[in-house]
């Protein structure tokens, strides 16, 4: 369809008209830009999202993430219209891991518990026992029996920190987040010594040479939830800087310096995908119920397995 798309307030108010005419729900991960932050119905991390789409009343689900996010609502409601602003807003992380190197694996590996982090494709949670998201991880992790061999995946920090939390021997899929995999150690040691105050926020997808400086560590929703009751004034956030906007609202004295990337020249700390969804790209989307979320059957009952075992742990 074309059209002009409205701009400043009248942008706001067609999205919200169109919310309401299409009984469409916005959900918001915390990484998204603030405008799209206080835009959404729902905000949070993989996990709180997860929840939500499973419990939404809603006939249209407007998924401002990425893709595997939005798969994961599709998979949970087949029935529902699942959209996303950007088709083209993926995740690094799932892209290391494609389904078809990890069936190899488990035909070599048959006795193998497979734990995949959400942060993978639907086709790889096809293939997949249980999934965990960081909020969980440690739960989903200590819920297998001692005797069975686990093989992690996708990423490999998260991993080699559920080990160290865990004590818990994994194999661990050689996967990673561009952006968590920037941050800069020096960097880091440089802002500890010039804020000597300030607490160290880390999401466990760091590298572990770097959660090592960590004060807490954990996912977002974890993270925003220490900023806000710690009691500290100031923090250092090793994750991607969007979620600094619920850390401000939740706590606005407080002080939060981002941590940079290797090359400060870069907005590398943000995650490139994320930040490809926009009011407009929303505007658009509820117009035209595009692009939409589509999966065959088969491959929405397959997933949705390992995924309601997950659910089940509470």
């Amino acid at each position: 369809m074309a059209g002009q798309i409205p701009q400043g307030q009248a942008l706001l108010d067609e999205i919200e008209r169109l919310r309401e005419e299409r009984n469409a729900v916005i959900l918001g991960h915390y990484y998204q830009e603030p405008e799209i932050q206080d835009l959404a119905d729902f905000i949070g991390d993989s996990l709180q999202l997860a929840k939500a789409a499973k419990e939404t009343d809603a006939d249209v689900i407007l998924f401002c993430g990425v893709h595997f996010m939005a798969e994961t609502a599709k998979i949970l409601n087949p029935d529902k219209i699942v959209l996303v602003p950007d088709m083209k807003a993926g995740c690094s992380l799932a892209d290391s891991c494609p389904a078809e190197d990890l069936a190899a694996f488990k035909a070599e590996h048959p006795d193998h518990v497979v734990v995949s982090y959400i942060n993978c494709t639907a086709a790889t949670k096809t293939l997949t026992d249980i999934i965990c998201t960081s909020s969980n991880a440690k739960r989903v992790v200590e819920s297998i029996p001692a005797d069975k061999p686990i093989l992690f995946a996708p990423d490999k920090n998260l991993g080699a920190w559920l080990i160290k939390e865990t004590g818990r021997h994994m194999d661990l899929w050689q996967g990673s987040c561009i952006v968590h995999e920037t941050f800069s150690e020096q960097a880091l040691l440089e802002l500890k010594v010039r804020n000597p105050d300030a607490k160290v926020l880390a999401h466990p997808e760091c590298e572990p040479s770097l959660l090592a400086h960590a004060d807490h560590v954990g996912s977002t929703s974890q993270l925003l939830k220490f900023a806000k009751d710690s009691g500290f004034e100031k923090f250092i956030v090793a994750t991607e800087p969007g979620i600094i906007h619920q850390m401000e609202k939740a706590h606005p004295s407080a002080e939060y310096i981002p941590l940079p990337g290797q090359d400060e020249t870069c907005a590398c700390n943000e995650c490139p995908f994320m930040r490809l969804n926009t009011l407009e790209k929303i505007y658009l989307a509820l117009r035209d119920l595009q692009p939409r979320i589509e999966m065959d059957a088969e491959t929405i009952a397959a997933a949705k397995k390992p995924l309601d075992r997950m659910m089940a742990l509470g």
